[in-house]
């Protein structure tokens, strides 16, 4: 007979479908069991569009088991109106008689008053199942309501010998330090969260873009430190085209078609102040993507939740030192052809 934990999996397989297409909400997934025979299942697919709970329960073709049924549900069920109505209200007005929840809902309008409602309608909850993997599922989420912060993300490519980027540079010869596998992946990562950062010099001299190119998917908002204006319009980043956020010491300065200015202190405290921003702006999860002083900030600040490192095998011998983590880091690692992935997590 199969346990709860293996229809959690799979409800957690189905919300891992939903990542970076239904920010500000989290990923949920859920199965509908009758019999040990799953006979519906959903996801959340996109802001302001059914929930989970509510695309499975469309999915059983026989309403009458419901009666029988037990739903199962990566997060809590929502229990207040937002752009949709309550889950909870869904499955109690189905008369599905069990509900399997894999962790609570820490947003203050659930944050375990869906559980009470159902409880309080008769149905038979069970809470906790795989719970450490329903949180990190939503560890966007998560952050973003318990710290009052998005989750972020470090990301850079480093030579063998430790360099972030030649000394100098030219248009006519770009230094890539990643295989062209890497650098997909990094754009598969971009469509996965809600925006990216870069500083200033970053933009100077490579003139990003900071879209996702070569992976379908959304393109993440930009965000840019530019604390004395210097980044002009000819720039990629100032194409309008992709919501994009200024940091700025300037003043007065004119916004147009998505290109915002947000006035704040270049000084210790910018990476706070940053993440207050971003949070007032209801961003969940950021990219840094360089440079080395950008991401070091970060790192210094304490203000980061995983780094993943690129490691190439060419080596410039003098150029742009890298950004250096604190050493006690848990640390994984794999390869793409011959560049080496290092996956760190910050516990602190």
């Amino acid at each position: 007979m199969k346990t709860h934990e293996f229809y959690m999996k799979r409800c957690i397989e189905l919300a891992k479908n939903g990542l970076g297409t239904t920010y500000p909400n989290p990923l949920v997934g859920s199965v509908i069991v009758h019999n040990g025979k799953i006979i519906g299942e959903g996801w959340h697919k996109k802001a302001g569009e059914p929930h989970a709970e509510v695309n499975a329960v469309n999915s059983v073709k026989d309403k009458s088991l419901l009666k029988e049924a037990t739903i199962y549900v990566s997060l809590e069920p929502c229990s207040h109106f937002g752009k949709t109505p309550p889950c909870c209200d869904l499955i109690i007005a189905n008369k599905i008689p069990n509900v399997v929840i894999g962790t609570i809902d820490p947003f203050a309008k659930v944050a375990g008053n869906g559980i009470k409602k159902l409880v309080e309608s008769g149905k038979n909850v069970t809470i906790g199942i795989l719970e450490d993997e329903c949180n990190e599922l939503n560890k966007r989420f998560f952050t973003f309501h318990q710290k009052k912060r998005p989750y972020i993300i470090l990301k850079w490519a480093e030579t063998a010998d430790g360099f972030i980027a030649p000394i100098s540079k030219t248009e006519k010869s770009p230094v890539w330090i990643t295989n062209s596998y890497s650098r997909q992946l990094a754009h598969k990562w971009r469509t996965e969260e809600q925006a990216i950062l870069v500083g200033t010099s970053t933009v100077l001299e490579d003139n990003p873009k900071l879209d996702a190119r070569d992976f379908k998917g959304n393109n993440p908002i930009r965000i840019v430190w530019d604390k004395s204006n210097k980044i002009t319009e000819e720039f990629h980043i100032k194409n309008g085209i992709i919501s994009t956020f200024f940091l700025t010491e300037s003043k007065n300065l004119t916004e147009k078609q998505n290109i915002y200015y947000k006035n704040t202190i270049f000084d210790t405290l910018l990476a706070k102040r940053t993440l207050d921003i971003l949070y007032k702006e209801n961003i969940q999860s950021v990219i840094v993507e360089g440079g080395s002083q950008t991401l070091q900030t970060f790192i210094d600040a304490n203000l980061w939740d995983e780094a993943r490192v690129f490691v190439s095998e060419n080596s410039f011998n003098e150029g742009v030192i890298s950004p250096k983590l604190p050493k006690s880091r848990i640390l994984t690692s794999l390869l793409l052809e011959k560049d080496q992935l290092k996956l760190f997590r910050n516990y602190d």
